[in-house]
């Protein structure tokens, strides 16, 4: 739950939003790291020292649902001569460390991110005559902060988010987002750690599906590019009715040619998937090498986890050799080095970390293979065979469901436990899979339906466009909503390379968290 008032009136848990010009005693009763992005809003909006806010009624250090404490909204006046038209913008507090006292976030020093070292901002275009900002804005960002709670992933600027509804419940094309840094608000160094600021970007289907197949990147900065797309401020305008490819027609052009050039540099994903070795039995329960079988795997050891971290960071170097990385990183100079232990970096990350090999289990090479994906996975396996796998990179499928994960790679991939010779490795619940070019553009071939869902899916099953306290699905590419549920199996079969892929409905991977 969550109430609307002005910053300044009496809450709950905190007092007025003070300015840089506080009396020193009551800057003492106010939280540290609060006070410190507060200097930020201010050094923005002098003029509205006291914004309408949604804050919790019940903190999330008190049990309350919602993770941020407060989201506050400002009035931007934009700049007309540069086709920056006025705006809300909405400023979260809460996913960076507020209090210092552990209460929410382990104090990590203050060199280090603060909390998850970042807040999210979003810039909603006014409408004309327009006297209050709507609040469904703080609402899609308690969603996300509750995805990056639970699951202790962060997001990066380029990250990608698909919500598959409008993000206020209309009609709107505005279905999915983007997030970059904000282009106004600076990194605030606060008592507990630095702070950024993470800009949400609204963004219909069509654009999700080219950052997808291309990057997060560079479709924002053609969006900058069209001013009643967000120019250069990328502000979402819900109103929107077309799609930069329909306003710009070239813009697609561009789009092909980076895809065909770069490839993708979407280097794996958190969906809904699973594996099965179809050449053998389970182990032993108390035998370390067991792997997943059925819906009951193994859980991944804590340094075959961190490897797959690294896996998804280490996939956005283009330009230089792809690496898989020794297992059990030392990250020296990533971005979550002086953060607790237990918080990940997003999916997508162009830090490159130096690490120092430690061995694991001994890797397992099977003959057989079983993959399973839900739609919304599977229809990405084109994108990891063209995007990734023919540019010579990997890309990796973490499951939300299970401990385990499914690694593609390509030949000229280094460090992979999968080899020519064995092309189907494993690391306990963790599947590498060597697929050789040749075999990449048979596959190709067989899955074309994949890339038009609409030719293999029958008729969809009505779900209620849930939006409040919606568990999360994906991230790097993230899925936060359901997707709507199809009549299937579809099922793929390579006898040759002793290779089944199977993509089944959602339910097949219902998870505790849902």
């Amino acid at each position: 739950m969550a109430e609307l008032r002005p910053s300044g009136a009496p809450g709950p848990t905190a007092p007025p939003a003070p300015g840089p010009t506080a009396p020193p005693a009551f800057a003492s009763l106010f939280p540290p790291g609060l006070h410190a992005i507060y200097g930020e809003c201010r050094r923005l909006y002098p003029d509205q020292p006291n914004p309408l806010q949604v804050t919790a009624i019940v903190k999330y250090w008190l049990g309350g649902p919602d993770p941020l404490d407060y989201v506050s909204m400002y009035r931007n006046v934009g700049s007309p001569s540069a086709n920056i038209p006025e705006h809300w913008h909405y400023i979260s507090f809460g996913l960076s460390d507020l209090y210092g006292d552990n209460r929410v976030h382990e104090f990590t020093g203050t060199d280090g991110p603060s909390g998850f070292g970042f807040e999210l901002t979003f810039r909603l275009k006014r409408e004309t005559g327009e006297s209050a900002p709507p609040t469904w804005p703080a609402e899609l960002m308690q969603g996300l902060a509750r995805y990056v709670f639970q699951s202790e992933n962060t997001f990066c600027s380029g990250d990608h988010v698909s919500w598959h509804s409008p993000l206020d419940n209309s009609e709107s094309r505005i279905q999915h987002m983007l997030l970059t840094e904000d282009p106004q608000m600076q990194p605030v160094q606060t008592p507990f750690g630095v702070v950024t600021f993470l800009q949400i970007v609204g963004v219909c289907t069509e654009e999700l599906h080219s950052a997808q197949q291309w990057n997060g990147q560079g479709i924002l900065e053609l969006l900058r590019t069209v001013p009643v797309a967000g120019g250069p401020w990328l502000i979402t305008d819900m109103r929107r009715g077309e799609t930069i490819f329909e306003i710009d027609p070239h813009l697609q052009e561009r789009v092909d040619k980076g895809i065909e050039t770069d490839g993708s540099n979407l280097s794996g994903v958190s969906a809904k998937c699973a594996w099965d070795d179809l050449s053998r039995p389970p182990e032993d329960d108390e035998d370390s090498r067991s792997i997943c079988i059925g819906t009951q795997p193994r859980r991944l050891s804590g340094k075959d986890t961190e490897q797959i971290r690294e896996t998804l960071r280490r996939g956005l170097e283009i330009n230089s050799k792809p690496v898989l990385p020794p297992i059990n990183p030392q990250r020296q100079n990533g971005l979550a080095h002086d953060r607790a232990p237990s918080r990940k970096d997003s999916l997508e990350s162009d830090s490159s970390t130096a690490i120092i090999p430690h061995e694991l289990i001994r890797t397992r090479q099977l003959e057989s293979v079983h993959l399973k994906f839900n739609q919304e996975s599977g229809a990405l396996i084109p994108l990891c065979l063209r995007g990734r796998l023919l540019h010579g990179r990997h890309f990796t499928y973490k499951s939300i469901t299970g401990d385990m994960a499914i690694t593609f790679v390509s030949t000229g991939v280094e460090g992979a436990f999968a080899t020519e010779e064995h092309p189907y490795a494993a690391h306990g619940p963790w599947l590498q899979i060597l697929l050789t070019e040749e075999f990449v553009e048979k596959m190709l071939e067989d899955l074309e339906d994949l890339t038009s869902p609409e030719e293999v899916l029958a008729e969809t099953v009505p779900q209620q466009r849930e939006r409040r306290g919606r568990q999360p699905g994906r991230v790097g590419l993230v899925c936060l909503q359901p997707q709507p549920q199809f009549k299937l199996p579809k099922e793929y079969s390579w006898p040759e390379k002793k290779l089944k892929v199977s993509i089944l409905p959602d339910m097949v991977f219902d998870s505790p968290l849902h």
